[in-house]
């Protein structure tokens, strides 16, 4: 069993910052890529941005330049640094781990969210 449990949503004005953390534990052999999701109400999840093991990283278009994600390997934790935030970044913020429980077991697990709500 994988858990994973985000931190750091909350309330921010336009222009502001938030830092998202997200640790995964239990049976853990290998993460290879850690994620954020969000989803407002309304529309569809999507993928904010995701880094695999070896730090190549990818994000929305919309959040480049804005976002940054990283993660430390030996805590098995993730983070989004979210600057220059817009109302359009409201939303519930899932993070997703994928990887290996063992070697013949993958997994792939997901927080419960953590809410981001930017006002203007």
């Amino acid at each position: 069993q994988v858990q994973v449990v985000e931190s750091g949503g909350g309330l921010v004005q336009a222009g502001g910052s938030l830092r998202l953390s997200c640790a995964a534990s239990g049976t853990i052999f290998s993460i290879n890529v850690m994620g954020w999701y969000r989803q407002a109400p309304g529309k569809q999840r999507e993928l904010v941005a995701d880094i695999t093991s070896g730090g190549r990283a990818n994000y929305l278009d919309s959040v480049k330049g804005r976002f940054t994600i990283s993660r430390d390997n030996a805590k098995n934790t993730v983070y989004l640094q979210m600057n220059s935030l817009k109302p359009e970044d409201t939303a519930v913020y899932y993070c997703n781990a994928r990887g290996a429980r063992s070697y013949n077991l993958n997994f792939n697990a997901w927080g419960q969210g953590t809410q981001v709500t930017v006002s203007s």
